[in-house]
């Protein structure tokens, strides 16, 4: 039971990701990265997240965009033949960059979603929560075919950034640029287990929780961009994100029902009573960091991006890049992080080709690696390792404006684990579309 109550609030740890990159850090907000993927080598508007030192060698004036994804996504559990399925959802995920320069310096900033962003709801709960109540209700005497198991959780995460960037060419081959990005934590838990329709004691157990959380964090940024002819070489280091969002806990309930209390102690007052006391130490032990005002850590980890690019001629271009989150030093709720084999590894690379002036056409993959261990991966919280694909192209509609459109999947890799209650299956799907408009002034 105790294992119930902490699974329900680490639900949306890694579930909610409809995004490419790390465990809780998103790295597609511009829609060129979904036809893409490697953009760190990028001097046009993009580079205000993904290059930002590449700015110096951008479009002279003032510059936007504005980008819209729609994702779709499913976490499935299979345990001895039943799947659990879960659907995560998202509106549509906005993003707006803006840039402005003027000789060797730019000044750049962004406002998006950047950590996970979305809900998921598990209508019929996982299995998890079925065998531990199950196993509660058990210690007590109380069979599974005495009664109906009613179990649902759903939640929300949502990570909103601003970021500003400062940029400046040292040398007419190399700039630099240093970045601020403010974090926003928004998030919430719903979820309930109730065993009930017991044939004497009615509601027999219930864990009900409605907890929101929201906190702050910042995010400091350096990059650095070498810019000689053809050739664009870029390194980019986000530093740890501190995230500690506070509980406001609106509904926090666990234990056995009236009717059941009541009959252990009319089958054995002693016993029942210690039974009952060691139950609520136990239950109040974990429930705790969930209490009204308690905080939970839901760091992003340390990014390291570096990348290369070239221009084979003027209409082909080309370009690799590779990310390290250095997630095991990142704090996760219960010390997950500890679990993790190593951080995330990602290798992307890209290709884009201009058919006239007017029409572009690019693709691009990723290889992601998170360094999953059984220990870490949980029915509510659980990642696989991907490959990813996307393509898309742009319309240059006149001098000042283009159109970006994209679609990219992640295709997973199916991770299995031993469970005391059976073999677990986890599968993923991601989809995501994505349309934007850029504008030189």
């Amino acid at each position: 039971m105790e294992r119930l109550s902490i699974s329900l609030a680490l639900v949306l740890g890694t579930a909610l990701a409809a995004h490419a990159g790390g465990l809780m850090t998103n790295t597609n907000y511009h829609i060129a990265f979904d036809r893409m993927f490697a953009r760190g080598a990028t001097t046009e508007i993009d580079a205000v997240f993904s290059n930002p030192a590449g700015l110096a060698w951008g479009h002279e004036g003032l510059q936007f965009s504005l980008n819209f994804q729609k994702p779709w996504q499913r976490r499935n559990i299979e345990l001895n033949g039943t799947t659990y399925e879960g659907v995560a959802s998202a509106p549509i995920v906005p993003a707006l960059f803006a840039a402005y320069k003027k000789d060797r310096i730019a000044l750049s900033g962004m406002i998006g979603i950047v950590g996970s962003g979305g809900f998921v709801e598990y209508s019929n709960g996982v299995p998890m929560f079925n065998v531990l109540m199950q196993g509660m209700l058990a210690a007590n005497g109380i069979a599974p075919d005495q009664y109906t198991l009613d179990s649902e959780m759903k939640g929300k995460q949502y990570i909103y950034g601003g970021q500003f960037n400062f940029t400046y060419k040292f040398l007419d081959c190399i700039s630099a640029a240093v970045g601020l990005r403010a974090n926003y934590y928004d998030g919430y838990y719903r979820g309930h287990v109730i065993a009930k329709n017991h044939p004497v004691l009615g509601e027999v157990s219930k864990l009900l929780l409605d907890v929101d959380q929201k906190g702050w964090g910042f995010t400091p940024i350096v990059s650095i961009d070498y810019h000689q002819g053809s050739l664009t070489l870029s390194a980019r280091y986000e530093f740890r994100t501190k995230l500690n969002p506070k509980n406001d806990t609106n509904i926090l309930e666990a234990g056995l029902g009236e009717a059941t209390v009541a009959a252990l102690v009319a089958a054995d007052p002693q016993a029942a009573q210690a039974k009952l006391t060691a139950l609520q130490s136990q239950l109040g032990g974990y429930t705790a960091p969930y209490q009204d005002g308690a905080c939970t850590r839901y760091d992003m980890p340390a990014l390291l991006a570096v990348a290369a690019g070239y221009e084979f001629t003027p209409k082909f271009r080309a370009a690799l890049e590779y990310h390290f989150f250095d997630d095991t030093h990142a704090k996760m709720g219960g010390d997950r992080q500890k679990e993790l084999t190593h951080g995330t590894h990602e290798i992307l690379a890209g290709v884009e080709y201009d058919i006239n002036e007017k029409f572009t056409v690019s693709c691009g993959g990723q290889r992601t690696d998170y360094g999953l261990s059984d220990g870490y991966q949980q029915d509510t919280s659980f990642a696989c390792d991907s490959y990813s694909v996307g393509l898309g192209g742009a319309w240059n509609i006149n001098e000042k404006i283009r159109l970006n459109v994209s679609y990219f999947c992640s295709l997973y890799s199916d991770y299995q684990k031993q469970a005391s209650y059976g073999l677990e299956t986890f599968s993923r799907t991601n989809h995501v579309v994505g349309v934007g408009l850029d504008y030189k002034f």
